[in-house]
């Protein structure tokens, strides 16, 4: 089968990532949330999790201060609010109430959880090294949480607990295989 050349800056678009997630950060009463694509578990022993963010986000801002962040994974119900949080900044308003998305209290870290959501994986951050244009913050896994009708030791993906996968722009594919459009 014929290939086409791609540039180097589409390859992250070929790769088959995780869900798309809602990661909440906290800083001096300020809390923000941001989407975000590129995340992966870097470590099993500890527990690692790495995300990656532009330095001009405000996320980023939030993360390097605190040294703490929440990967909240969503369902696919909540492209809505995924989008909305994917499209603003917080410098400019509070993405929770914006996005109709509800704070509640993580069990370790000081930023919160998105209760819509239907896991959380807190973490402290361990590294934060520059790659690039975007800086890795490797997160040690001090508590996680899940719906139990989701998780039996391996995502359940069924319904209600399809998950995102960003395909690129507006583009959203979810893990039973449809294709979405966010708003």
């Amino acid at each position: 089968m014929p290939k086409r050349t791609v540039k180097p800056s589409q390859t992250a678009r070929l790769l088959n990532h995780g869900p798309t997630v809602l990661v909440s950060s906290r800083h001096r009463e300020r809390d923000n949330l941001i989407t975000l694509a590129w995340t992966t578990p870097v470590s099993i022993d500890p527990p690692m999790v790495a995300i990656a963010i532009a330095p001009g986000r405000y996320s980023h801002e939030l993360i390097a201060r605190s040294r703490a962040y929440v990967i909240n994974v969503p369902a696919s119900g909540l492209l809505s609010a995924v989008w909305y949080c994917g499209t603003r900044s917080g410098r400019n308003g509070d993405k929770f109430q914006g996005a109709r998305l509800t704070r509640s209290a993580s069990a370790i870290v000081d930023a919160p959880r998105v209760a819509e959501c239907f896991a959380h994986i807190e973490c402290r951050v361990v590294k934060a090294p520059s790659v690039g244009d975007h800086t890795l913050f490797v997160g040690e896994v001090v508590s996680a949480a899940v719906e139990r009708e989701a998780f039996d030791g391996r995502l359940r993906l069924r319904r209600p607990f399809h998950t995102l996968h960003h395909l690129g722009g507006s583009e959203f594919l979810t893990s039973a295989g449809t294709r979405l459009v966010a708003p």
